[in-house]
């Protein structure tokens, strides 16, 4: 059952779940047999982890359609609706550059540019997401990226779900390829004989995905190494407590690792909370999952106030918070980190997950004090640019050979005195 902690004790407040099992050196040697051995060392791994032998990787793109024209026809239409609602939000995202002309005739300036092309790791195993083909592709597309590529890993018969190819359909997925795991990673970073080499990989995986991420940065660009799912509710005594046991249990279910906390200023909320939790337990499909989450890293804590449970809350920078509490918009301004917030007693993370437009990949284990949720930024990159006239070298040469010089590096002052000469 899950602990209700009614004193603020360090240890067990910001104590955070991690995955006990150390991959790194599996993962490693995972990586360099793709990179030297490319497509054979692939096959190997679909036989060995996903129990398929597969002739080809790649998808052929015809069947994106023929799984949307297939896919369920209320389906089809959420899933249309939660893109254009993911596109509406993004597009506020873009930005531009600038450009600063001086009358000394010096300019510089930045310009936006979107990356070639980028690709996206859609996991399978115990659950599979089309919502994180939109959530990925989408920011990207609006970025304006050249080329975006799908991994999936396979199904035990090769296949990829429809329900997964009608989200790339609809998203704009260009090539999709039924890998897996550290060696789709490696196979993105490095390229094979079939599956081209990225810029950048972003998406969700288990642990041997977000280590495989780790060790390949660098050689590409990645978006966050993601760890457990995480939510932190914040309520008080009007709170529904069935709605807040609900909430709790819609991350619980994603991973024995994942977390969920509540933080209210009711002894009775917590306690009813408690209660309902076991109870919806009960009824979950995935109960052993939820419950090793709960009863391992569930925990309800209770404050004296509103104001001490945000203050928690900025501690443990949590990756979703649900603020179920009276005038919620109110407090907004007083959280500082978190990935995403949820605001009012109506508003469940599951909005964020799948219809309200806000990215549901969002930085995790109290990274948001300094990270953000993934958005059309992350498939740009800047690049800056100046313009010397000949007056305004020979104006600002003295001043750049002194700063030069003061750093010792008096091969860069000259570079800039010695065009006074000619």
């Amino acid at each position: 059952m899950i602990k209700i902690l009614n004193s603020l004790n360090e240890n067990e407040i910001f104590q955070r779940s991690t995955a006990t099992e150390d991959v790194s050196d599996k993962v490693r040697d995972i990586i360099e047999n793709v990179r030297v051995n490319g497509d054979s060392a692939l096959r190997e791994y679909s036989k060995k982890f996903d129990g398929v032998e597969l002739n080809s990787f790649e998808i052929e793109h015809s069947l994106l359609k023929s799984a949307y024209d297939c896919c369920d026809a209320e389906f089809k239409q959420v899933l249309e609706e939660a893109a254009a609602n993911v596109r509406e939000y993004h597009k506020e995202q873009v930005s531009s550059g600038y450009e600063i002309k001086r009358d000394n005739g010096v300019i510089v300036g930045r310009k936006v540019l979107p990356l070639e092309r980028v690709a996206l790791y859609v996991p399978g195993g115990t659950a599979a997401y089309p919502s994180s083909v939109l959530m990925n592709c989408i920011p990207a597309s609006i970025a304006g990226v050249k080329e975006i590529i799908m991994t999936t890993p396979p199904a035990k018969d090769g296949t990829v779900r429809d329900d997964i190819l009608a989200a790339a359909y609809i998203a704009g997925v260009d090539r999709i390829f039924c890998i897996g795991g550290a060696q789709a990673v490696a196979a993105l970073a490095y390229g094979t004989e079939t599956v081209p080499k990225v810029d950048k990989i972003v998406g969700p995986g288990n642990a041997f995905v977000a280590e495989a991420k780790r060790q390949v940065y660098g050689i590409v660009d990645i978006d966050m190494i993601a760890g457990p799912s995480e939510i932190l509710v914040v309520a008080d005594k009007y709170a529904v407590p069935a709605c807040v046991a609900a909430d709790m249990l819609s991350q619980a279910e994603h991973d024995k690792n994942a977390t969920a906390v509540l933080i209210t200023d009711s002894a009775e909320l917590a306690e009813a909370t408690a209660n309902e939790i076991e109870k919806q337990l009960e009824l979950l499909p995935r109960e052993e999952i939820a419950r090793a989450s709960i009863d391992n890293n569930g925990k309800i804590i209770v404050v004296d106030n509103i104001a001490q449970a945000i203050e928690v809350s900025n501690r443990l920078a949590p990756e979703h918070l649900e603020l179920c509490v009276e005038n919620a918009m109110d407090l907004l301004d007083s959280v500082k980190n978190a990935g995403s917030v949820f605001l009012g007693y109506n508003c469940p993370e599951a909005v964020g997950d799948y219809f309200s437009g806000t990215n549901h990949v969002l930085p995790t284990s109290g990274t948001a004090r300094f990270a953000s949720a993934l958005s059309v930024d992350d498939f740009i990159k800047t690049m800056e640019y100046t313009y010397y006239s000949k007056e305004a070298i020979i104006k600002d040469a003295d001043k750049i050979a002194l700063f030069a010089n003061h750093e010792g590096l008096t091969a860069h002052g000259k570079s800039a005195t010695i065009r006074k000469e000619f």
